[in-house]
Parts: structure tokens; C-alpha cells; sequence
């Protein structure tokens, strides 16, 4: 069974909805992307996701496993959008998620997928 704030983090980002991006996380939270500084407070977090998706302005998350343990949460994600040109971009990724210790939100994120093989995509 997929937390409450997983699955309110996925519709946030589907939906761009970035006032409940910001309080899904816990104030002092972090988000660990590969190839980029990590992200610290949900501010800075939360004003992370429009600048990262406006070269996608279609775009689907799609958690296709999921894996508790814990406060911690592996979801593995099949990303499917599109860029300003229309052009298609597909790919898999993997998040990993820790929980606060009342599973509420989010206290650190960290994300990984083939920045080389997304950035090509996306140019």
C-alpha cells in the first residue's frame, strides 16, 4: 500500500499542483537529484519542479512499483511527456522516498534515472 504522502506527491506533480508540493514536505527536507545540487526546505524544493518541467509541459509520473519499508518507500516510475516542440520523451526512474517518523511527508527525496539519456532527449 502506497503512504498518503507518496501518493499526494505523484498527483502534485501530475497535476502541477506546487502549493501541495510544498506542504507534502516537511520543512527541513531535502531532494537529492543526480546531476544537481541537493535542495534544501520545502521552498526550495517546491520551486525546484517548474523550472525542472517547463521543458516538459506535458508530463506523467506513473508509479509502476512500490516497495515500503518503514518510513522508507522505493517506487519505481515510468515517466511518459512531451517537450515545448512536442517531441516524445519516455524513460524509467527510481525514487526513494523517506518518510517523517509519522509518515505525514516527506522528509528527503532522492531521484535516479539516465540524466544523458533524458538530457538528449529533451534538447
Amino acid at each position: 500500500m502506497t503512504p498518503p504522502a507518496v501518493e499526494r506527491y505523484f498527483a502534485a506533480v501530475n497535476d502541477e499542483d506546487w502549493a501541495t508540493i510544498r506542504d507534502v514536505f516537511a520543512p527541513d527536507a531535502e531532494l537529492v537529484s543526480v546531476g544537481a545540487p541537493t535542495r534544501h526546505g520545502r521552498e526550495e524544493i517546491a520551486d525546484h519542479f517548474p523550472k525542472v518541467l517547463a521543458a516538459l509541459p506535458v508530463h506523467h509520473d506513473e508509479p509502476t512499483r512500490v516497495v515500503v519499508a518503514g518510513t522508507v518507500v522505493l517506487v519505481e516510475i515510468h515517466f511518459s511527456g512531451r517537450t515545448t516542440a512536442g517531441d516524445p520523451v519516455e524513460f524509467d526512474a527510481v525514487d526513494v522516498f523517506d518518510l517523517t517518523d509519522d509518515g505525514t511527508r516527506i522528509a528527503r527525496l532522492s531521484t535516479w534515472y539516465d540524466t544523458a539519456a533524458v538530457g538528449k532527449m529533451i534538447r
